[in-house]
Protein backbone atom coordinates (compact mmCIF):
# COMPACT_ATOMS: atom_id res chain seq x y z
CA UNK A 1 0.00 0.00 0.00
CA UNK A 2 1.50 3.37 -0.98
CA UNK A 3 2.56 5.81 1.68
CA UNK A 4 1.75 9.49 2.00
CA UNK A 5 3.70 12.25 3.67
CA UNK A 6 1.77 14.58 5.95
CA UNK A 7 3.82 17.75 5.73
CA UNK A 8 2.20 19.30 8.77
CA UNK A 9 3.04 16.21 10.86
CA UNK A 10 6.54 15.70 9.35
CA UNK A 11 5.89 11.94 9.17
CA UNK A 12 5.37 9.30 6.51
CA UNK A 13 2.18 7.29 6.94
CA UNK A 14 0.40 4.63 4.95
CA UNK A 15 -3.16 5.30 3.88
CA UNK A 16 -4.19 2.74 6.48
CA UNK A 17 -2.33 4.51 9.28
CA UNK A 18 -3.65 7.90 8.19
CA UNK A 19 -7.23 6.69 8.71
CA UNK A 20 -6.39 4.72 11.82
CA UNK A 21 -4.84 7.83 13.44
CA UNK A 22 -7.18 10.35 11.81
CA UNK A 23 -8.26 11.88 15.12
CA UNK A 24 -4.67 12.30 16.28
CA UNK A 25 -3.44 14.14 13.17
CA UNK A 26 -3.86 17.80 12.36
CA UNK A 27 -6.82 18.70 10.18
CA UNK A 28 -4.59 20.98 8.11
CA UNK A 29 -3.56 18.42 5.50
CA UNK A 30 -1.70 20.88 3.32
CA UNK A 31 0.94 18.72 1.64
CA UNK A 32 3.87 20.19 -0.27
CA UNK A 33 1.42 22.30 -2.30
CA UNK A 34 -2.25 23.17 -1.78
CA UNK A 35 -3.18 20.92 -4.69
CA UNK A 36 -1.40 17.98 -3.13
CA UNK A 37 -3.33 18.45 0.11
CA UNK A 38 -6.63 18.52 -1.78
CA UNK A 39 -5.70 15.44 -3.83
CA UNK A 40 -4.91 13.46 -0.66
CA UNK A 41 -8.21 14.46 0.93
CA UNK A 42 -10.04 13.49 -2.28
CA UNK A 43 -8.43 10.05 -2.18
CA UNK A 44 -9.20 9.48 1.50
CA UNK A 45 -12.81 10.49 0.87
CA UNK A 46 -12.99 7.99 -2.00
CA UNK A 47 -11.72 5.23 0.31
CA UNK A 48 -14.30 6.07 2.97
CA UNK A 49 -17.12 6.01 0.43
CA UNK A 50 -15.92 2.75 -1.12
CA UNK A 51 -15.69 1.18 2.35
CA UNK A 52 -19.22 2.27 3.21
CA UNK A 53 -17.82 4.43 6.01
CA UNK A 54 -19.98 7.47 5.31
CA UNK A 55 -23.26 8.96 6.54
CA UNK A 56 -26.44 8.00 4.72
CA UNK A 57 -28.60 10.95 5.80
CA UNK A 58 -28.23 14.58 6.94
CA UNK A 59 -29.18 13.54 10.48
CA UNK A 60 -26.44 10.91 10.54
CA UNK A 61 -23.94 13.43 9.15
CA UNK A 62 -24.71 15.78 12.05
CA UNK A 63 -24.25 12.94 14.52
CA UNK A 64 -20.91 12.02 12.94
CA UNK A 65 -19.64 15.61 13.16
CA UNK A 66 -20.79 16.16 16.76
CA UNK A 67 -19.83 12.75 18.16
CA UNK A 68 -16.59 12.20 16.22
CA UNK A 69 -17.53 8.96 14.45
CA UNK A 70 -14.42 6.70 14.10
CA UNK A 71 -13.27 5.34 10.75
CA UNK A 72 -13.13 1.70 11.82
CA UNK A 73 -14.99 0.48 8.75
CA UNK A 74 -12.59 2.20 6.33
CA UNK A 75 -9.59 0.93 8.29
CA UNK A 76 -10.93 -2.62 8.15
CA UNK A 77 -11.74 -2.29 4.43
CA UNK A 78 -8.17 -1.28 3.70
CA UNK A 79 -6.69 -3.93 5.96
CA UNK A 80 -8.78 -6.66 4.29
CA UNK A 81 -8.11 -5.42 0.76
CA UNK A 82 -6.32 -7.49 -1.87
CA UNK A 83 -2.65 -6.54 -1.82
CA UNK A 84 -2.41 -6.47 -5.63
CA UNK A 85 -5.13 -3.80 -5.77
CA UNK A 86 -2.91 -1.42 -3.78
CA UNK A 87 0.40 -2.23 -5.52
CA UNK A 88 1.76 0.97 -7.08
CA UNK A 89 4.06 -1.11 -9.31
CA UNK A 90 1.89 -4.12 -10.20
CA UNK A 91 2.65 -5.37 -13.72
CA UNK A 92 -0.98 -5.62 -14.86
CA UNK A 93 -3.01 -3.35 -12.55
CA UNK A 94 -0.67 -0.71 -11.08
CA UNK A 95 -2.55 1.50 -8.63
CA UNK A 96 -3.88 4.62 -10.31
CA UNK A 97 -2.11 3.83 -13.60
CA UNK A 98 -2.51 2.31 -17.06
CA UNK A 99 -0.40 -0.77 -17.79
CA UNK A 100 -1.35 -0.53 -21.48
CA UNK A 101 1.37 2.10 -21.81
CA UNK A 102 4.11 -0.39 -20.89
CA UNK A 103 4.99 -1.32 -24.47
CA UNK A 104 5.97 2.32 -25.12
CA UNK A 105 7.77 2.98 -21.85
CA UNK A 106 11.32 2.43 -23.16
CA UNK A 107 10.86 4.56 -26.28
CA UNK A 108 8.63 7.38 -25.06
CA UNK A 109 9.07 7.83 -21.29
CA UNK A 110 10.77 10.80 -19.67
CA UNK A 111 12.31 11.62 -16.32
CA UNK A 112 10.01 11.72 -13.29
CA UNK A 113 9.83 15.54 -13.43
CA UNK A 114 7.03 15.15 -15.98
CA UNK A 115 4.82 13.72 -13.25
CA UNK A 116 5.11 16.83 -11.04
CA UNK A 117 2.48 19.29 -12.19
CA UNK A 118 4.39 22.40 -11.09
CA UNK A 119 7.56 21.32 -12.98
CA UNK A 120 6.14 19.75 -16.09
CA UNK A 121 5.72 22.78 -18.35
CA UNK A 122 3.22 21.78 -21.02
CA UNK A 123 4.02 18.03 -20.89
CA UNK A 124 5.87 18.31 -24.22
CA UNK A 125 8.31 21.21 -24.03
CA UNK A 126 9.38 20.63 -27.62
CA UNK A 127 11.70 23.63 -27.44
CA UNK A 128 13.56 22.23 -24.42
CA UNK A 129 13.43 18.63 -23.15
CA UNK A 130 16.15 19.10 -20.57
CA UNK A 131 14.04 19.29 -17.45
CA UNK A 132 11.83 16.41 -18.60
CA UNK A 133 14.91 14.23 -18.95
CA UNK A 134 16.29 15.20 -15.53
CA UNK A 135 17.18 11.80 -14.01
CA UNK A 136 16.66 12.87 -10.37
CA UNK A 137 14.33 10.14 -9.05
CA UNK A 138 11.23 10.48 -6.92
CA UNK A 139 10.47 8.34 -3.91
CA UNK A 140 7.45 6.08 -4.22
CA UNK A 141 5.48 8.32 -1.82
CA UNK A 142 6.40 11.48 -3.77
CA UNK A 143 5.43 9.82 -7.05
CA UNK A 144 2.11 8.62 -5.63
CA UNK A 145 1.17 12.08 -4.37
CA UNK A 146 2.20 13.67 -7.69
CA UNK A 147 0.09 11.05 -9.48
CA UNK A 148 -2.96 12.00 -7.41
CA UNK A 149 -2.44 15.69 -8.22
CA UNK A 150 -2.28 14.88 -11.93
CA UNK A 151 -5.56 12.95 -11.74
CA UNK A 152 -7.37 15.83 -10.04
CA UNK A 153 -5.73 18.94 -11.51
CA UNK A 154 -3.94 17.90 -14.71
CA UNK A 155 -4.15 20.48 -17.51
CA UNK A 156 -5.50 19.91 -20.98
CA UNK A 157 -3.14 19.70 -23.93
CA UNK A 158 -0.98 17.04 -25.55
CA UNK A 159 1.45 14.62 -23.96
CA UNK A 160 4.58 13.25 -25.67
CA UNK A 161 3.28 9.96 -26.98
CA UNK A 162 3.12 9.68 -30.74
CA UNK A 163 -0.32 10.07 -32.22
CA UNK A 164 0.41 7.10 -34.52
CA UNK A 165 0.06 4.64 -31.66
CA UNK A 166 -3.46 3.43 -30.89
CA UNK A 167 -4.97 6.30 -32.82
CA UNK A 168 -4.67 10.09 -32.94
CA UNK A 169 -6.60 10.72 -29.72
CA UNK A 170 -4.12 9.00 -27.42
CA UNK A 171 -2.20 12.10 -26.42
CA UNK A 172 -5.11 14.52 -26.08
CA UNK A 173 -5.08 15.16 -22.35
CA UNK A 174 -8.35 15.79 -20.52
CA UNK A 175 -8.58 18.69 -18.08
CA UNK A 176 -8.71 17.63 -14.45
CA UNK A 177 -12.03 17.74 -12.62
CA UNK A 178 -10.94 20.59 -10.33
CA UNK A 179 -8.65 22.41 -12.74
CA UNK A 180 -10.98 25.30 -13.54
CA UNK A 181 -12.75 25.97 -10.23
CA UNK A 182 -12.20 26.63 -6.56
CA UNK A 183 -12.35 23.52 -4.37
CA UNK A 184 -13.59 24.21 -0.84
CA UNK A 185 -12.67 21.86 1.99
CA UNK A 186 -14.22 22.27 5.44
CA UNK A 187 -11.39 21.77 7.94
CA UNK A 188 -11.72 20.72 11.54
CA UNK A 189 -9.20 20.39 14.33
CA UNK A 190 -8.09 16.91 13.25
CA UNK A 191 -7.91 14.98 9.99
CA UNK A 192 -10.84 12.93 11.26
CA UNK A 193 -12.89 16.09 11.76
CA UNK A 194 -12.01 17.22 8.24
CA UNK A 195 -13.07 13.93 6.67
CA UNK A 196 -16.34 13.83 8.61
CA UNK A 197 -17.21 17.37 7.59
CA UNK A 198 -16.65 16.59 3.90
CA UNK A 199 -18.15 13.09 3.72
CA UNK A 200 -21.61 13.83 2.40
CA UNK A 201 -24.68 11.59 2.78
CA UNK A 202 -24.98 8.86 0.15
CA UNK A 203 -27.11 5.75 -0.10
CA UNK A 204 -25.10 2.59 0.52
CA UNK A 205 -25.99 1.15 -2.89
CA UNK A 206 -25.07 4.36 -4.74
CA UNK A 207 -21.46 5.03 -3.75
CA UNK A 208 -20.09 3.60 -7.00
CA UNK A 209 -16.85 1.77 -7.67
CA UNK A 210 -13.36 2.70 -6.55
CA UNK A 211 -10.85 3.28 -9.36
CA UNK A 212 -7.91 1.02 -8.59
CA UNK A 213 -6.32 1.15 -12.05
CA UNK A 214 -7.07 1.85 -15.70
CA UNK A 215 -7.49 -1.86 -16.53
CA UNK A 216 -9.42 -3.02 -13.45
CA UNK A 217 -13.11 -2.77 -12.64
CA UNK A 218 -16.19 -2.74 -14.85
CA UNK A 219 -15.70 0.79 -16.18
CA UNK A 220 -15.83 1.38 -19.90
CA UNK A 221 -12.92 3.78 -19.94
CA UNK A 222 -11.91 6.19 -22.62
CA UNK A 223 -10.72 4.61 -25.87
CA UNK A 224 -7.99 6.02 -28.08
CA UNK A 225 -9.36 5.77 -31.61
CA UNK A 226 -12.05 8.41 -31.18
CA UNK A 227 -12.88 10.98 -28.56
CA UNK A 228 -15.88 9.61 -26.63
CA UNK A 229 -18.50 11.54 -24.71
CA UNK A 230 -17.89 12.06 -21.02
CA UNK A 231 -18.49 9.14 -18.67
CA UNK A 232 -21.09 9.61 -15.95
CA UNK A 233 -19.75 8.77 -12.51
CA UNK A 234 -21.18 5.78 -10.70
CA UNK A 235 -21.09 7.52 -7.31
CA UNK A 236 -18.80 9.42 -4.93
CA UNK A 237 -16.23 6.61 -4.62
CA UNK A 238 -15.80 6.78 -8.39
CA UNK A 239 -15.85 10.60 -8.50
CA UNK A 240 -13.16 11.12 -5.87
CA UNK A 241 -10.83 8.41 -7.21
CA UNK A 242 -11.27 8.89 -10.95
CA UNK A 243 -8.22 8.59 -13.20
CA UNK A 244 -7.78 11.94 -14.87
CA UNK A 245 -4.50 10.81 -16.41
CA UNK A 246 -3.34 7.65 -18.19
CA UNK A 247 0.03 7.27 -16.45
CA UNK A 248 2.68 4.60 -15.94
CA UNK A 249 5.58 4.73 -13.47
CA UNK A 250 8.84 2.80 -13.77
CA UNK A 251 10.42 1.78 -10.45
CA UNK A 252 13.96 0.80 -9.45
CA UNK A 253 15.25 -0.62 -6.17
CA UNK A 254 17.74 1.47 -4.21
CA UNK A 255 18.61 -0.67 -1.22
CA UNK A 256 15.35 -0.99 0.69
CA UNK A 257 13.79 2.00 -1.02
CA UNK A 258 11.77 2.01 -4.22
CA UNK A 259 12.37 5.00 -6.50
CA UNK A 260 10.61 6.18 -9.65
CA UNK A 261 13.04 7.03 -12.44
CA UNK A 262 10.87 7.20 -15.58
CA UNK A 263 7.23 8.10 -16.29
CA UNK A 264 4.91 8.02 -19.29
CA UNK A 265 1.73 10.10 -19.56
CA UNK A 266 -1.05 9.57 -22.09
CA UNK A 267 -4.74 10.40 -22.36
CA UNK A 268 -6.98 10.86 -19.36
CA UNK A 269 -10.56 10.02 -18.50
CA UNK A 270 -13.36 12.36 -19.52
CA UNK A 271 -16.22 12.72 -17.05
CA UNK A 272 -19.70 14.08 -17.58
CA UNK A 273 -20.33 15.76 -14.25
CA UNK A 274 -23.78 16.04 -12.72
CA UNK A 275 -23.99 19.52 -11.10
CA UNK A 276 -26.47 18.30 -8.51
CA UNK A 277 -24.29 15.39 -7.43
CA UNK A 278 -20.70 16.00 -8.51
CA UNK A 279 -20.20 19.68 -7.57
CA UNK A 280 -20.97 19.19 -3.90
CA UNK A 281 -18.64 21.92 -2.58
CA UNK A 282 -18.79 24.37 -5.50
CA UNK A 283 -19.34 28.05 -4.64
CA UNK A 284 -22.04 29.49 -6.92
CA UNK A 285 -21.05 32.63 -8.78
CA UNK A 286 -22.76 34.40 -11.66
CA UNK A 287 -20.90 35.36 -14.81
CA UNK A 288 -21.56 38.62 -16.61
CA UNK A 289 -23.68 36.87 -19.26
CA UNK A 290 -26.01 35.48 -16.62
CA UNK A 291 -24.90 31.85 -16.83
CA UNK A 292 -23.99 30.26 -13.52
CA UNK A 293 -20.43 29.02 -12.97
CA UNK A 294 -18.63 27.87 -9.83
CA UNK A 295 -16.17 30.32 -8.31
CA UNK A 296 -12.95 30.08 -10.31
CA UNK A 297 -9.34 31.08 -9.56
CA UNK A 298 -8.21 34.44 -10.89
CA UNK A 299 -4.66 35.44 -11.84
CA UNK A 300 -5.35 39.08 -10.91
CA UNK A 301 -7.67 38.82 -7.91
CA UNK A 302 -6.51 37.31 -4.59
CA UNK A 303 -8.79 34.60 -3.28
CA UNK A 304 -9.55 36.37 0.00
CA UNK A 305 -11.29 39.13 -1.93
CA UNK A 306 -14.03 36.62 -2.79
CA UNK A 307 -14.39 35.24 0.73
CA UNK A 308 -17.86 36.77 0.92
CA UNK A 309 -18.97 34.31 -1.77
CA UNK A 310 -18.17 31.40 0.58
CA UNK A 311 -20.05 32.90 3.51
CA UNK A 312 -22.99 33.87 1.32
CA UNK A 313 -23.20 30.26 0.14
CA UNK A 314 -23.13 29.07 3.76
CA UNK A 315 -26.10 31.29 4.64
CA UNK A 316 -28.18 30.81 1.50
CA UNK A 317 -27.46 27.39 -0.03
CA UNK A 318 -29.77 24.56 0.99
CA UNK A 319 -27.86 21.69 -0.63
CA UNK A 320 -24.32 20.40 -0.67
CA UNK A 321 -21.49 21.25 1.70
CA UNK A 322 -22.69 24.79 2.39
CA UNK A 323 -26.25 23.66 2.94
CA UNK A 324 -25.10 21.22 5.62
CA UNK A 325 -22.78 23.72 7.27
CA UNK A 326 -25.63 26.21 7.37
CA UNK A 327 -27.74 23.84 9.48
CA UNK A 328 -25.09 23.23 12.13
CA UNK A 329 -26.10 26.31 14.13
CA UNK A 330 -29.68 25.07 14.33
CA UNK A 331 -29.04 21.41 15.08
CA UNK A 332 -25.64 21.20 16.72
CA UNK A 333 -26.03 22.19 20.36
CA UNK A 334 -22.93 20.36 21.56
CA UNK A 335 -19.48 20.14 20.02
CA UNK A 336 -17.51 22.87 18.21
CA UNK A 337 -19.03 26.34 18.49
CA UNK A 338 -17.88 29.93 18.18
CA UNK A 339 -14.96 29.31 20.56
CA UNK A 340 -13.50 26.57 18.29
CA UNK A 341 -14.44 27.45 14.72
CA UNK A 342 -13.84 25.38 11.64
CA UNK A 343 -12.02 26.72 8.61
CA UNK A 344 -13.06 26.85 4.98
CA UNK A 345 -9.98 26.01 2.93
CA UNK A 346 -10.37 27.25 -0.65
CA UNK A 347 -7.89 26.06 -3.30
CA UNK A 348 -7.48 26.84 -6.98
CA UNK A 349 -4.93 26.29 -9.75
CA UNK A 350 -4.03 29.26 -11.93
CA UNK A 351 -2.76 28.34 -15.38
CA UNK A 352 -1.99 29.98 -18.69
CA UNK A 353 -3.60 27.51 -21.06
CA UNK A 354 -1.41 24.39 -20.61
CA UNK A 355 1.18 26.00 -18.33
CA UNK A 356 0.82 26.07 -14.54
CA UNK A 357 1.27 29.57 -13.15
CA UNK A 358 0.69 29.16 -9.43
CA UNK A 359 -1.58 27.77 -6.73
CA UNK A 360 -3.94 30.08 -4.89
CA UNK A 361 -5.52 29.20 -1.57
CA UNK A 362 -6.94 30.76 1.56
CA UNK A 363 -8.15 29.74 5.01
CA UNK A 364 -11.36 31.38 6.20
CA UNK A 365 -12.81 30.83 9.70
CA UNK A 366 -16.30 29.43 10.01
CA UNK A 367 -18.34 29.06 13.18
CA UNK A 368 -21.89 27.67 12.84
CA UNK A 369 -23.49 30.19 15.17
CA UNK A 370 -21.66 33.11 13.55
CA UNK A 371 -22.43 32.47 9.89
CA UNK A 372 -24.64 35.54 9.46
CA UNK A 373 -22.07 37.78 11.19
CA UNK A 374 -19.26 36.30 9.08
CA UNK A 375 -21.24 36.90 5.91
CA UNK A 376 -21.87 40.52 6.95
CA UNK A 377 -18.23 41.08 7.97
CA UNK A 378 -16.82 39.62 4.76
CA UNK A 379 -19.19 41.62 2.54
CA UNK A 380 -18.58 44.93 4.31
CA UNK A 381 -14.86 44.26 4.74
CA UNK A 382 -14.54 43.53 1.02
CA UNK A 383 -16.54 46.63 0.13
CA UNK A 384 -14.23 48.82 2.23
CA UNK A 385 -11.11 47.34 0.65
CA UNK A 386 -12.49 47.65 -2.88
CA UNK A 387 -13.49 51.30 -2.31
CA UNK A 388 -10.06 52.22 -0.96
CA UNK A 389 -8.36 50.46 -3.87
CA UNK A 390 -10.59 52.36 -6.31
CA UNK A 391 -9.55 55.58 -4.55
CA UNK A 392 -5.89 54.72 -5.06
CA UNK A 393 -6.50 54.15 -8.75
CA UNK A 394 -8.27 57.49 -9.09
CA UNK A 395 -5.48 59.24 -7.20
CA UNK A 396 -2.94 57.74 -9.58
CA UNK A 397 -4.96 58.96 -12.56
CA UNK A 398 -5.17 62.47 -11.10
CA UNK A 399 -1.39 62.66 -10.65
CA UNK A 400 -0.78 61.23 -14.11
CA UNK A 401 -3.02 63.81 -15.81
CA UNK A 402 -0.90 66.65 -14.39
CA UNK A 403 2.55 65.14 -14.80
CA UNK A 404 1.94 63.82 -18.33
CA UNK A 405 -0.32 66.40 -20.05
CA UNK A 406 0.33 65.13 -23.61
CA UNK A 407 1.03 61.39 -23.36
CA UNK A 408 1.03 58.80 -26.09
CA UNK A 409 -1.89 56.39 -25.51
CA UNK A 410 0.46 53.41 -25.46
CA UNK A 411 2.52 55.00 -22.68
CA UNK A 412 -0.37 55.61 -20.29
CA UNK A 413 -0.43 52.24 -18.45
CA UNK A 414 3.24 52.41 -17.45
CA UNK A 415 3.09 56.11 -16.62
CA UNK A 416 -0.01 55.78 -14.44
CA UNK A 417 1.35 52.68 -12.72
CA UNK A 418 4.14 54.88 -11.35
CA UNK A 419 1.62 56.50 -8.98
CA UNK A 420 -0.72 53.52 -8.42
CA UNK A 421 -0.36 52.13 -4.88
CA UNK A 422 -2.80 49.25 -5.35
CA UNK A 423 0.09 46.86 -5.92
CA UNK A 424 1.25 47.44 -2.33
CA UNK A 425 -2.21 47.86 -0.85
CA UNK A 426 -3.83 44.56 -1.81
CA UNK A 427 -1.26 42.22 -0.21
CA UNK A 428 -1.15 44.40 2.92
CA UNK A 429 -4.95 44.40 3.27
CA UNK A 430 -5.24 40.61 3.49
CA UNK A 431 -4.15 40.14 7.11
CA UNK A 432 -6.42 42.86 8.55
CA UNK A 433 -9.32 41.32 6.61
CA UNK A 434 -8.58 37.82 7.93
CA UNK A 435 -8.21 39.18 11.46
CA UNK A 436 -11.66 40.79 11.15
CA UNK A 437 -13.08 37.39 10.19
CA UNK A 438 -11.25 35.55 12.97
CA UNK A 439 -12.53 37.96 15.62
CA UNK A 440 -16.04 37.62 14.23
CA UNK A 441 -15.85 33.82 14.26
CA UNK A 442 -14.88 33.96 17.93
CA UNK A 443 -18.01 35.93 18.75
CA UNK A 444 -17.01 39.59 18.43
CA UNK A 445 -19.74 41.76 16.85
CA UNK A 446 -18.59 42.52 13.30
CA UNK A 447 -20.13 45.99 13.33
CA UNK A 448 -17.95 46.98 16.29
CA UNK A 449 -14.75 45.64 14.71
CA UNK A 450 -15.33 47.15 11.25
CA UNK A 451 -14.38 50.78 12.12
CA UNK A 452 -10.93 49.74 13.40
CA UNK A 453 -10.44 47.55 10.33
CA UNK A 454 -11.45 50.44 8.07
CA UNK A 455 -9.10 52.87 9.83
CA UNK A 456 -6.20 50.43 9.50
CA UNK A 457 -6.77 49.92 5.77
CA UNK A 458 -7.10 53.66 5.21
CA UNK A 459 -3.81 54.37 7.01
CA UNK A 460 -2.08 51.68 4.97
CA UNK A 461 -3.44 53.14 1.73
CA UNK A 462 -2.47 56.71 2.64
CA UNK A 463 1.06 55.59 3.48
CA UNK A 464 1.45 53.63 0.24
CA UNK A 465 0.07 56.56 -1.77
CA UNK A 466 2.49 58.96 -0.07
CA UNK A 467 5.46 56.81 -1.01
CA UNK A 468 4.25 56.50 -4.59
CA UNK A 469 3.90 60.27 -4.85
CA UNK A 470 7.40 60.77 -3.43
CA UNK A 471 8.66 60.10 -6.96
CA UNK A 472 7.12 63.39 -8.13
CA UNK A 473 9.54 66.20 -8.97
CA UNK A 474 10.07 68.87 -6.30
CA UNK A 475 8.58 71.65 -8.41
CA UNK A 476 5.24 73.30 -9.06
CA UNK A 477 4.04 70.45 -11.25
CA UNK A 478 4.97 67.88 -8.64
CA UNK A 479 3.26 69.78 -5.82
CA UNK A 480 0.08 70.25 -7.87
CA UNK A 481 0.05 66.57 -8.81
CA UNK A 482 0.48 65.49 -5.18
CA UNK A 483 -2.23 67.83 -3.92
CA UNK A 484 -4.68 66.78 -6.61
CA UNK A 485 -4.01 63.04 -6.09
CA UNK A 486 -4.50 63.25 -2.31
CA UNK A 487 -7.63 65.35 -2.75
CA UNK A 488 -9.07 62.91 -5.27
CA UNK A 489 -8.40 60.03 -2.89
CA UNK A 490 -10.19 61.75 0.02
CA UNK A 491 -13.11 62.81 -2.17
CA UNK A 492 -13.68 59.29 -3.42
CA UNK A 493 -13.78 57.86 0.10
CA UNK A 494 -16.27 60.53 1.19
CA UNK A 495 -18.46 60.38 -1.92
CA UNK A 496 -22.01 59.00 -1.89
CA UNK A 497 -21.93 55.25 -2.32
CA UNK A 498 -18.82 54.77 -0.23
CA UNK A 499 -19.14 52.53 2.87
CA UNK A 500 -20.39 54.46 5.89
CA UNK A 501 -17.21 53.78 7.87
CA UNK A 502 -15.13 55.50 5.20
CA UNK A 503 -17.45 58.47 4.88
CA UNK A 504 -17.41 58.99 8.61
CA UNK A 505 -13.62 58.91 8.73
CA UNK A 506 -12.98 61.13 5.73
CA UNK A 507 -11.57 64.59 6.21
Amino acid sequence: MPGITLENEAVDLSLLDALRCADELSGNLSGATPGEGVALIEYLLAICFAAGDHPVSPDEWHAWVVEGHPFDRAVQWLADGVADDWDLFHLDTPLGQNSQLRCKMDAESTGPAQLVLERVGDYSQFFDHYHLEDPTPLSAAEAFRALLVQHVYGLAGRARLSGKWLGPKLTNLAAGRLQSRIRVVAQGRTLGDTLRLNLYPAAEDQVGQFNYSWTSGDFKRRGFQVKPPGRATSGPADLHSYLGRSVLLEPVLNGRDVLVTRVLIGAGEILELDPARDLEDAVPKQKMNGHGKPLWPSPTRALWRDAHALYTAATKEEQGLFGRLGTLAERQREGPGPDSPYKLWAVGLIADKTLVTTWTDGYFPYAPSQEAELCWASQHGSAVAERIADGLERAAYAAWKIVYPNPKPADRPAQQARFDARREFWPAAEQPFLYLLEETALGAPAAQALPDYTAELRLLAEDFLKHRLDSLPANDTGMRARARAEQRFREWLAAPGAPEELRGGSG
